[in-house]
């Protein structure tokens, strides 16, 4: 019984060598959407980075509470760094309807 069944494994699976993206390709129902991207304006990008940067210096100066020094340096750096990413992900918005 055994044999029959690895036989049987044998005879009907023919092995492909494929990449990772082929397997995603064959699996899709349009393959063409593997490939299409989202454009993101830079300044909305930027705008992304600017917040998660501040975020995670606001974090860090609150980590550091017992080195007055670090903590407002963290602190005011994390605040610019969020209002510049505020300002870079609305600027597009306000320009655009500003026309």
């Amino acid at each position: 019984m055994i044999d029959k069944i690895g036989t049987y494994s044998t005879t009907t699976r023919q092995i492909k060598n494929q990449t990772f993206l082929d397997k995603f390709h064959t699996y899709s129902k349009n393959s063409a959407d593997m490939n299409d991207t989202v454009i993101v304006p830079r300044t909305i990008f930027k705008g992304y980075l600017g917040v998660m940067l501040g975020t995670t210096l606001v974090t860090l100066g609150g980590v550091f509470n017992k080195h007055p020094k670090t903590n407002k340096t963290l602190m005011t750096t994390g605040l610019l760094a969020s209002l510049y990413g505020t300002w870079a992900f609305v600027r597009p918005f306000i320009i655009k309807d500003k026309k």
